[in-house]
């Protein structure tokens, strides 16, 4: 009997031992992730916008010297697809932490429409203006990021962090022009993959702007009074961003 029970154990080992070596595959480049330090350049895609406070009712002077009453609604209204590109270098902390720091360059742009509720048109409808906020951003992420244990050839993980940007774009004659410097807070999600040559990432992280990205004094340099309603009609503005990215080490 006890032999018996012991050759169905190790039976039972050895089928378990066999079905385990069957879902282990062959590991890609077992030691890129033992590096102190290593790097990679990144590409990828971004999706820009901005949620604007409208400041309701403006009472304005007229070149007549009589003041009247206007109403101009702000709002990004579309998803332009941008692109984006840079480099990473990356600091092992240990087993699943790293520290990341990604230098890049976002190319996009925000689609602006304003409504001005106090003019029609033809059709009755409320006057529009459209703008298309062009943005290039110089962007010097740092992010912790917390990694699974690899199994086979992919390990994913979590990252956050902070996103110091600057804005190299902005014109005069803009209706509504963002400041050259805010900051934004990101957190993400990617996965590791692991392949016979290098090590492929892809990412996808959604950033917020911490504080007012607005630049409020541009209503005060606009040259065209015309357009001085429509800048004005908010007073503060928070950038957000989706970037999906793939990192190739």
């Amino acid at each position: 009997m006890k032999r018996t029970l012991l050759t169905l154990v190790l039976a039972c080992c050895a089928l378990l031992s066999a079905t385990a070596q069957m879902d282990r595959k062959v590991q890609n480049k077992p030691y890129i992730d033992l590096r102190q330090l290593h790097f990679g350049i990144l590409v990828g895609m971004n999706l820009q916008d901005a949620e604007f406070e409208n400041v309701g009712p403006q009472t304005l002077i007229g070149e007549d010297g009589i003041p009247h009453e206007e109403l101009i609604l702000c709002d990004a209204d579309k998803w332009n697809p941008g692109f984006t590109v840079g480099v990473l270098a990356e600091w092992r902390l240990s087993d699943h932490f790293s520290l990341r720091f990604t230098p890049q360059m976002h190319f996009g742009a925000k689609h602006l429409t304003f409504l001005n509720m106090k003019q029609t048109d033809e059709l009755g409808q409320p006057f529009r203006q459209t703008q298309d906020l062009k943005n290039t951003y110089v962007s010097l992420p740092f992010d912790l990021k917390f990694a699974a244990p690899r199994w086979n050839n992919h390990r994913p993980y979590i990252m956050a962090g902070i996103n110091p940007m600057i804005n190299l774009t902005g014109s005069e004659s803009d209706i509504i022009r963002l400041k050259r410097y805010n900051t934004m807070l990101e957190v993400g999600i990617g996965c590791d993959f692991y392949l016979p040559f290098f090590k492929l990432i892809p990412e996808l992280k959604f950033c917020f702007g911490l504080g007012n990205a607005l630049d409020t004094n541009h209503v005060n340099e606009l040259r065209d009074a015309n357009l001085k309603a429509y800048a004005g009609s908010v007073s503060s503005a928070q950038s957000k961003m989706i970037v999906l990215t793939f990192y190739f080490e």
